[in-house]
């Protein structure tokens, strides 16, 4: 098995080798911040994670997995990822690192397969050039499609014994009643083992009928999933035209889609009975017109102490960087900054360093870095 290099990268290594030319400033509430190009070159980037020796590691839609250095060096495509279906939005998707990664190099990744464009999840071993020990370990069951995929993943953190993931699964803009189906996993956000198997205590383990995977139901697309410091699962899904949403997950909850939601149809044609119905949950935040949110990450206040605790989102519409004021366990104010930047921002994460690290979603698609600017 090929191991990872353990070495250590300082952030003020990062801020050398990156060339000032490729730098943009934009004013924020803290202060003007500044955008710089780490990576060129990538083809509808999609999801980032950092490597321990501080590397990172891309997915790319067409269903290429890279590694990319601080200074910005792609690695070849990587072996061993699985052949994906790349048409519409479908393709190589999310990302995750397994929370002991630095034990057993493994990663989860979720992407679109051979059966008409419903997801697949499979872990492997992260080596130097290749995948190895590769095996999916979960396939979505449910009418396919080409879009509204989802496939967003987040691991159970410390102290949890199981190390479960959960796993957005979107609608595929499908029949909208199979979101409130649990005869199948459209429109559902699912929670299974890391061989695959299905918790016993999952909520509809013991109903009949119903997907034993399934942990929530009634969304509609779900582009960003991740645990915050509250321990909480955050979600944030795309509405139709308007209506985007961030949701706190709980167990067995019915979060509404199609039946009460904020937006419209494409075009102006009623959707849903109401904005509110008894048993359907309400979201924390909803944006109205969309802004199309996509990766979504809390920040610790490392770079920015006024910031700590914040949501940020990126946004592929609107193309800005979302930020939200976390009070009380809620969004209670927004921020839009980078909009004239004009980049699809697909992720968005905290580096090491505390600067914040987006994708661009194109074909020239880009790694910025995001840090103050003085």
């Amino acid at each position: 098995m090929a191991r990872m290099k353990n070495s250590v990268l300082l952030s003020s290594v990062v801020v050398l080798m990156i060339s000032p030319a490729a730098a943009q400033t934009f004013a924020s509430s803290a202060g003007d911040i500044r955008v710089e190009t780490v990576a060129t070159g990538l083809v509808h980037p999609w999801s980032l994670q950092f490597l321990p020796d501080g590397r990172m590691l891309v997915t790319e839609r067409p269903g290429r997995m890279r590694t990319v250095t601080a200074d910005g060096k792609l690695s070849p495509p990587l072996d061993g990822v699985p052949q994906v279906v790349a048409r519409g939005q479908s393709g190589l998707l999310d990302v995750a690192l397994d929370r002991d990664f630095v034990r057993n190099n493994t990663i989860y990744f979720c992407f679109t397969y051979e059966s008409g464009g419903n997801a697949a999840i499979a872990h492997a071993v992260l080596g130097d050039s290749a995948l190895s020990d590769v095996k999916i370990i979960f396939k979505q069951q449910g009418p396919g499609g080409s879009n509204n995929h989802g496939c967003r993943i987040a691991q159970e953190p410390k102290p949890a014994p199981d190390k479960n993931l959960f796993v957005t699964l979107g609608d595929h803009f499908g029949p909208r009643d199979e979101a409130q189906n649990l005869g199948n996993d459209n429109g559902k956000l699912i929670r299974i083992a890391p061989d695959g198997e299905i918790p016993t205590d999952n909520p509809f383990v013991a109903k009949p009928g119903a997907r034993p995977e399934i942990w929530s139901y009634g969304h509609r697309n779900g582009q960003g999933l991740t645990f915050g410091p509250d321990g909480k699962l955050w979600e944030q899904e795309h509405g139709p035209q308007g209506g985007d949403e961030i949701n706190i997950i709980e167990k067995g909850k019915n979060y509404g889609w199609p039946v009460i939601g904020y937006g419209v149809d494409y075009g102006g044609a009623k959707i849903h009975e109401s904005t509110h119905k008894e048993g359907m949950e309400q979201p924390v935040w909803h944006w109205t017109p969309s802004i199309a949110p996509s990766g979504m990450a809390f920040y610790s206040g490392k770079l920015w102490p006024a910031w700590k605790g914040s949501l940020f989102n990126g946004a592929l519409k609107f193309q800005l960087l979302a930020r939200l004021d976390i009070q009380g366990g809620k969004p209670v104010k927004e921020e839009r900054m980078l909009e004239g930047l004009r980049e699809r921002i697909r992720d968005v994460r905290e580096g090491p360093d505390g600067a914040l690290y987006l994708l661009t979603d194109n074909e020239r698609g880009r790694i910025l870095r995001v840090m103050p600017a003085k």
